[in-house]
């Protein structure tokens, strides 16, 4: 297998965490500079279309884009531990966090770097006024979520999960996107600060 990274970009990193919480080594990795546009190339075009990152490329030729895709696939190959939950109850709250935060914190947070970071004004059609919308509803996702972590030690419970490692990496890209994340949001904070000591981060 293949894996075609984007170094810091936060999906990559969340399936190198992914794999790095699954204690299984990463398979060969095929650098793409998302800066100089290697991921708009007609080469890695041919293997997603979508030119977006990270692909697995299985052995049989199978390209897997699609963060969810790929960590799943994992966890089929790899069921324990369990990041994707395992009794039926526990698999669906772990699921419906993961998309609430998928299309909320996370979606806001990306909307932000993409529509004001200069960065990224040669990959992007960039839109100010739709990283300003969504700047203001980041406060909403973190409510919830602190919340939510006001009860729990993680995301749905006393186990770390895919839900975890989605809303974790978006705190973190709260950073380069120059959105400060609030200090009366005390219980995100305790649990971002956990998972941040954790070994698998540094993946």
């Amino acid at each position: 297998m293949k894996l075609y990274d984007g170094g810091r970009a936060p999906n990559p990193r969340r399936v190198r965490i992914f794999f790095a919480e699954k204690g299984v080594p990463l398979p060969e990795l095929v650098p793409i500079d998302i800066a100089r546009k290697e991921h708009r190339t007609p080469e890695f075009t041919r293997i997603n279309p979508s030119q977006r990152l990270p692909v697995l490329l299985l052995d049989d030729g199978t390209a897997l884009a699609e963060t969810m895709a790929i960590c799943r696939y994992l966890e089929g190959l790899h069921p324990a531990p369990a990041l994707f939950g395992s009794a039926p109850k526990e698999a669906a709250l772990i699921e419906m966090w993961n998309r609430r935060i998928e299309l909320g914190l996370f979606s806001s947070v990306a909307a932000v770097f993409r529509h004001s970071h200069p960065s990224m004004a040669e990959l992007e059609d960039q839109v100010p006024e739709w990283a300003e919308a969504n700047r203001e509803m980041i406060d909403d996702h973190l409510v919830l979520l602190d919340l939510q972590l006001s009860a729990n030690r993680f995301i749905s419970g006393e186990e770390l999960s895919v839900a975890d490692i989605t809303a974790g990496i978006a705190i973190d890209f709260m950073k380069p996107s120059r959105i400060p994340l609030p200090e009366e949001f005390s219980h995100v904070r305790r649990w971002h600060g956990e998972l941040s000591a954790r070994p698998s981060w540094k993946a």
